[in-house]
Order: C-alpha cells, then sequence, then structure tokens
C-alpha cells in the first residue's frame, strides 16, 4: 500500500468535519497498535472508503501485531463486503509475516469464498513461500478459488507452478485455462511450448496460445507460430506476427542475444507463402501489428518483401515506419535496387527513411541528387548519408550546402566535408572564404581549422580580420588546434581586443592551450573582466588547466552577479587540489542558487573527500528531484556502505531519472556488495528487466556475486540472476552456468538449465559444455523436473 497514516493526513481538506474526526482517531490508534488494534479491526467496516483506506495502512504499518486478528476476521467475519476488501487489502500490504498464517487458514478451511480471497492476498504479496499453497488451490473443485489462485501465481511468476498449470491447460475446463494460458506462457519454463502448441489446434484458444508462445521467449516456439502463419487467415497472421517478434524480444532479454531466434525465423520464412501471407495480412492491422509483420518480412530474405516494406516508410505511424526501415536494413543487398527506386521516385518521407539505408557507393549519384531535394532534412541526410559511404569525389558538390538557409543542412554538410576530407577540399574552402554569405566564410574556416594543415594556418589568421564577428569568432576557435606559433600570439591579441564577444571566444580558447605562463596571466585577468560571460570562460578555462594559483580569485566569483559565473566558478573549483578549493565548494552547497548548489556537490564527489560525504547523503534525500540526482553522480568513487544504501533507496525514488541513474549507478560500482545490492532489488522489485540489464553490465565482484545469490534463490530469481550471466557473454559466467546444475538449489538447477540451452544454440566449447551438462542432468539429476527440463531441451537441439 502507498497509503499512510501521514498521507491520509496530507488530504484531510477533501474530508468532511465527521470524518476527519476518525481519520484522526486512526492516527491516535496507530501510534501504538498493539493497544489500538481492537479499536482499528472495529473500524474496518467504515462506511467512509477515505477513513477505511486509513485504517488498512495503520494496520499494514503495525505488522506482526495485526496478522493473526486480521486472518481471523477473514475467516469468521464475513457479513460485510468492505470489511473483507478491506482486510484483504491489509493482509496483501502488511509489513508482517502473513504468509504462514495464511497457508494455515488455506488447509483448515472450505469456503471457497475465503479460499479465493486468500489466494489473491497470496499473490498480491508475491512471496515465493506461497506458491505450494496457490498449486493446491488451482486444483479446488470450485472454479473460482481455482482461477483465483492461478492468477495468483502470474502475480509471483508461475516458474514453480508449471507441472501444475500444463495440467490446467489440458484440463479442457474452458474457465481455468484461458488464465492458465497467459501464466504457463509468461512462466518462460521450456515445458510450456509443447502443451501451448497443442493448443494452436482448437479455435477458441488459438490467439491466446499464439500470445502466450511469444511471452515464452523459447525457441522452440517459433516453428508452431511460423506454421501457424502459413496456415491462418490474415487476423491471426498478426497475432502470429506479433506473438514473433515478443519471442524475439523475450529471447534477447533472457539470454542476450536474439540470433538463434532470428536464424529458426528465417529457416522457417524460406517458404515464398509466408511472404505473401505477410505482405497480403500488411494492409490491415493495427501499428503494432504491422510493425511486427514489417519485422518478420526484413527476416524473410525475399527480395520480393522490399516493395511492401518500401511502401510503408512512409506510414502515419512512426512505429510502422521504424520497422519497415529496419526491416530493409536487415534485407541488405537484396533491397538496394528498391532502396534506389524510393530515392529516385518516393516522396519526401520515403526518401528520409532511406537516405540513412545507403551504404553502397553505386548510390552515390541518386544521394547527390538529394542534396538539391526541396525538403531540408532530405539534403541533411544525404549529407550524412555521403559522409558514410566515404566517396571523396563528391566533395564539390557539398561545398554550395555551406550556403543553405537551414542550419541543420550547413552543418551536414560542413561535418560531411570535414569527414571525407580529399584534395580538393583546400582549395574548396580557401575559395569559400572569399564568399559574400558570411555564413560560408565561417564554415570555411572551420573546415580549414579542423585540418589544420600549415599551408591553411594563413587563411585562418586572415579570417580574423574578417568584417562579420561570427566568423572572426570562428577563427579564434580554431587557433589553438594550428602548429604555429603565430597562433598563439594572435589568440593573446584577441583576449584584449574591445569586442566582448571576441575576448570571451579568446578566454574559451586558452582554455585549450598550455605550455605557456602567458595563458594563465591572460585568463586571471579575464576573471575580473566587465563582461560576464569573458569571466564565465576565464573561470571554466583556468579550472581545465587546474591551474591552483588562481583559487583564491575564483573563490570570490563565487558572489559574482551573474549567475552562470558562479556556477562556472564552482565548476572550476571541483577541480583545484588544495583546502580552500574544498571549502569553498562546502560554502557553496548552501549557495541560494540551485545550480551552484548542484554544482557543488558534484564538485565535491569529483574531490572524493570523506568528510564530504555526509553533505552528499543529506542532498540525496533532498525535497528536489533534480538535486537528489547529482547527489548520486557525486557518490563515484566512494566504497562507504552507507552509499550503497543510499543508491538501493534511490532505486524505488518517486522519479524516473532518480530510479534509472541509481541502477545505473549500482551497475558501474565494482565489488561483491554492489552486486548483493541489486539482487536485492530484484527481490523487491516487479520491474526487473533494469536491474537484469545492471547485473549484465561486467564490473568487479559480479560473477562472484551472481553465483553466491544463486544458491539461494527461488524460481523467480533464479531465472533473472541466469539471465544475467548469459548476457555477460564471460568464460567464468558460463563456468557459474555449468556450476549451477550441481548446486543443491532445484530452482538454480532448471533456470541454469534452460540458461545452457540457448547457450548450446551459441556453439563452440561452451556450447559443447553445456551440452554435456544438460545430458549428464537429464540422466542423473536427482529432481524430475530437472530431469524432464533437460530431456526437453536436448530432444530440441536434436530436432
Amino acid at each position: 500500500m502507498s497509503d499512510s497514516p501521514s498521507s491520509a493526513g496530507a488530504t484531510r481538506l477533501a474530508f468532511s468535519p465527521e470524518e476527519l474526526r476518525r481519520v484522526e482517531a486512526v492516527d491516535r490508534l496507530a501510534v501504538d497498535p498493539a493497544v489500538g488494534l481492537n479499536e482499528l479491526l472495529a473500524m474496518l467496516d467504515d462506511p467512509s472508503w477515505s477513513v477505511r483506506r486509513a485504517v488498512v495502512a495503520a494496520l499494514a504499518a503495525s505488522g506482526d501485531v495485526a496478522v493473526a486478528p486480521l486472518i481471523q476476521v477473514l475467516r469468521d467475519r464475513r457479513d460485510s463486503e468492505a470489511r473483507i476488501a478491506a482486510v484483504v487489502d491489509t493482509l496483501a500490504a502488511s509489513m508482517g509475516n502473513a504468509d504462514t498464517g495464511l497457508e494455515a487458514l488455506a488447509h483448515e478451511v472450505s469456503d471457497p469464498a475465503v479460499l479465493a480471497d486468500v489466494a489473491q492476498i497470496l499473490g498480491r504479496r508475491r512471496t515465493s513461500s506461497g506458491v505450494a499453497t496457490l498449486v493446491a488451490l488451482t486444483r479446488a473443485v470450485d472454479d473460482n478459488v481455482a482461477v483465483a489462485a492461478i492468477e495468483a501465481l502470474g502475480r509471483i511468476g508461475g516458474r514453480a507452478a508449471v507441472d501444475s498449470l500444463v495440467a490446467t491447460v489440458n484440463s479442457g475446463n474452458f474457465f481455468r485455462t484461458f488464465p492458465a494460458i497467459d501464466v504457463l506462457g509468461r512462466s518462460g519454463d521450456p515445458r510450456a511450448v509443447a502443451p501451448l502448441t497443442a493448443l494452436l489446434e482448437q479455435p477458441h484458444y488459438v490467439a491466446e496460445a499464439a500470445r502466450a508462445l511469444g511471452r515464452t521467449g523459447d525457441i522452440g516456439a517459433v516453428a508452431p507460430l511460423m506454421r501457424l502463419l502459413l496456415r491462418a487467415g490474415a487476423a491471426t497472421v498478426r497475432v502470429a506476427a506479433i506473438a514473433l517478434k515478443d519471442l524475439l524480444q523475450r529471447h534477447r532479454e533472457r539470454f542476450g542475444n536474439d540470433e538463434a531466434i532470428a536464424a529458426a525465423i528465417r529457416l522457417a520464412g524460406g517458404d515464398a507463402g509466408v511472404a505473401r501471407q505477410l505482405t497480403r495480412a500488411l494492409t490491415e492491422g493495427d501499428a503494432a501489428e504491422q510493425a511486427a509483420i514489417c519485422f518478420l518480412l526484413g527476416e524473410s530474405g525475399d527480395p520480393a518483401a522490399a516493395t511492401a516494406l518500401t511502401a510503408r516508410l512512409d506510414a502515419s505511424s512512426p512505429e510502422v515506419a521504424g520497422a519497415a526501415t529496419a526491416a530493409l536494413r536487415r534485407l541488405g543487398p537484396q533491397a538496394d535496387e528498391q532502396i534506389l527506386v524510393g530515392l529516385r521516385t518516393g516522396d519526401v518521407a520515403q526518401r528520409c527513411a532511406l537516405l540513412p539505408l545507403v551504404a553502397r557507393a553505386a548510390a552515390a549519384p541518386a544521394v547527390v541528387a538529394c542534396l538539391g531535394d526541396g525538403d531540408p532534412e532530405v539534403r541533411a541526410l544525404a549529407c550524412d548519408a555521403l559522409a558514410r559511404m566515404g566517396v571523396t569525389s563528391v566533395v564539390g558538390a557539398l561545398f554550395p550546402l555551406l550556403a543553405d538557409a537551414n542550419p541543420r543542412v550547413a552543418f551536414a554538410a560542413t561535418a560531411a566535408i570535414q569527414s571525407l576530407g580529399s584534395h580538393e577540399t583546400e582549395t574548396l574552402a580557401r575559395a569559400a572564404l572569399g564568399s559574400p554569405d558570411a555564413r560560408v566564410r565561417r564554415a570555411a574556416v572551420r573546415i580549414l581549422g579542423y585540418f589544420g594543415a600549415p599551408t591553411m594556418v594563413a587563411d585562418v589568421l586572415g579570417a580574423l580580420s574578417d568584417e562579420d564577428e561570427r566568423v572572426r569568432e570562428s577563427a579564434i576557435q580554431a587557433l589553438p588546434f594550428l602548429d604555429d606559433p603565430r597562433a598563439l600570439e594572435t589568440l593573446l591579441a584577441a583576449a584584449r581586443d574591445p569586442s566582448e564577444r571576441t575576448r570571451a571566444a579568446a578566454m574559451r580558447s586558452l582554455g585549450q592551450s598550455s605550455g605557456d605562463l602567458r595563458v594563465s596571466s591572460f585568463l586571471l585577468r579575464g576573471l575580473s573582466d566587465q563582461d560576464a560571460w569573458v569571466r564565465y570562460y576565464a573561470c571554466q578555462a583556468l579550472g581545465k588547466l587546474a591551474f591552483a594559483p588562481a583559487t583564491e580569485a575564483i573563490v570570490r566569483l563565487l558572489h559574482d552577479p551573474a549567475g552562470q559565473v558562479r556556477v562556472a566558478a564552482v565548476e572550476a573549483l571541483s577541480c583545484m587540489p588544495g583546502e580552500p578549493a574544498i571549502e569553498a565548494l562546502k560554502i557553496a552547497l548552501h549557495d541560494a542558487d540551485g545550480d551552484v548548489r548542484r554544482t557543488a556537490i558534484i564538485g565535491l564527489g569529483v574531490a572524493k573527500r570523506d568528510e564530504t560525504l555526509p553533505l552528499m547523503m543529506e542532498a540525496a534525500v533532498s525535497s528536489d528531484a533534480a538535486t537528489r540526482l547529482v547527489a548520486l553522480s557525486a557518490f563515484g568513487g566512494f566504497r562507504a556502505p552507507e552509499v550503497l544504501r543510499a543508491l538501493h533507496d534511490a532505486a524505488s525514488d518517486e522519479d524516473e531519472s532518480v530510479r534509472t541513474a541509481a541502477i545505473g549507478f549500482l551497475a558501474a560500482t565494482p565489488g561483491i556488495a554492489a552486486t548483493q545490492t541489486l539482487t536485492e532489488l530484484l527481490r523487491e522489485t516487479t520491474n526487473r528487466e533494469p536491474i537484469i540489464e545492471a547485473l549484465s553490465l561486467l564490473s568487479e565482484g559480479r560473477v562472484a556475486g551472481l553465483q553466491a545469490a544463486l544458491e539461494t534463490s527461488d524460481d523467480e530469481l533464479s531465472a533473472a540472476l541466469t539471465s544475467a550471466l548469459t548476457r555477460l557473454h564471460r568464460p567464468d559466467a558460463t563456468a557459474v552456468l555449468l556450476g549451477a546444475m550441481t548446486m543443491p538449489n532445484v530452482a538454480a538447477r532448471k533456470a541454469a538449465a534452460s540458461a545452457l540451452g540457448a547457450r548450446v544454440n551459441q556453439g563452440g566449447p561452451a556450447g559443447k559444455a553445456a551440452l554435456a551438462a544438460l545430458t549428464k542432468a537429464a540422466h542423473e539429476d536427482p529432481e524430475s523436473e530437472v530431469r524432464q527440463i533437460c530431456s526437453l531441451l536436448l530432444a530440441r537441439l536434436a530436432g
């Protein structure tokens, strides 16, 4: 439950006076639940939902003291629907150990209503200890109880109940089969494929069974779904396409590689009838279905598919257009002819979609023609394509675009010219310096400065006399990259220029220079310039150069009237050694400007001083999400246990960006303790994919930490841990998977077997070792479920 007595108090204005009085009574009773327990229980059927919510929050937070009385109410006091609903909510959210009492209740009573409530509560609590009880309830005589138990297993995961779910699917009971199909598919267990495949022959189950096969992520589901494509009508083809796309994505998430699934789809899709079926079904359906069909057409290898895909490049749905583009890319050379046709005759949307696909030099004439297109995005993408293709002979066609009215096009043309080089470039750039258009001259200076050849120095220096200030600024920015003594002399002269903009550009460029004492002298002078941006760039440059003698002068800028200067001062102090810089950063933590405070936090993090850690810990629980985010980034380099705890807590932050950052920082933190923290999060959350992805990034202690967690993991956690190990693609991670086949933990052995089955498909010595481990377990493992899974995987590999 997200609600609490305090949160209820936050919405007091929404209550009537009488409701407010009762909520205040709940707050008082919640102070000592052991004393006020009976009164709180009596309020579970309060006529006001808002009051009941406060009661639920109070009882859930009271822990074990309320569990037994609540279970008694659930069993014996069923005369009020409002009371029962409140009890179910409370037990589901209880911080106490409610599972044991609920499991005992399930064995004591026969009332279907009570048993259905028990199943619902156990499912909402998502604890593996209740799985055995739920499995037993799936066999209950009453359909409502069985369905509630099946749905509860779906909340927990279902991996530990595959045999029961298979029996339910095979039972022929329509009421129970439908929910069991979904849970069985989500289990990800290889044993789910055969019973779900059988249901494809039954018209009233075919669509749901196809979706469930997609959710398995199992390579064994490819063949039956591809067969369905050949014989089904258009509506079912679209369902099968969605399932196959889902299948590939889930396999990639579990095992970090989708090549085996893609290869299986290509193998099964070799029949020309598959491409025809898909093309026929592509004309209808929603965006997701069309995108899935485009994906399959891309895997078909049929050149005829390129025509249908090109027609979808200008689809109103970005999802469909993107899928068609990706599919054409996968078709590769087989789509080249259609791509060229689209570039010549297609509309703007098609050309925009096709240009990123062009890679062959033979397409250069068609791409050059796009440089004159009426749409600026097409022109910019054509520049990008020519840069990627590396055809140096087209450089001359790019120079006219330096005068393009669209900045995106002019920038793309400049970048393409710099990328391609060519012996013509210097001559063309020098000629561009004489253009009457300042934009062209500015781009020419950038190009000449980029190459920085000795023959170009005079041209860059000459641009410093240009009548346009932006051209002169570009020349100043190029000076640090010229290997010529005149460049520094000119830069120092620019630092004394009457123009504020020129001085600011000079200060910025001086930050790229070193080795001459005059550089630091001019930058120190820039700290007191009358223009704020000159002070800003001077401060920033001194920080880059880590010029410690400037610390005192930079500290004074913490009180500068310009906010950007104060931020630059804090950034510069972050780079300075010594106590004065640290003390100044501590003071900046209390600045009225939030940007200054956050920059100070980063600075202290860069300094990595243990005595500053409490200040960053305080910032990590700030009411401002941006400050919390910055504080997390400042933790890098600290190895204190409290840092891991702070990152753990931040992974459940109300702000998504903070949650994402916390998981990312944990992923990058070395040591077994960080891996243990991530596995703790796996146990606590239902959104596991970001955490599995984090565990799939290699760091010190990662593999050892995953191995330790496998020793005690349940079915759901074992699947996540073996997924992370597989996605690491490392010999030591594969060794842990092989070792897991001999662990006492049955859940670990089952999950490792599925992971090793995928590893066999990747071949090599590790694949042979995985095959040997599966063969041994299929004959010798003491647990029948493990033997069954291994035998099934081996049969599939042999086929």
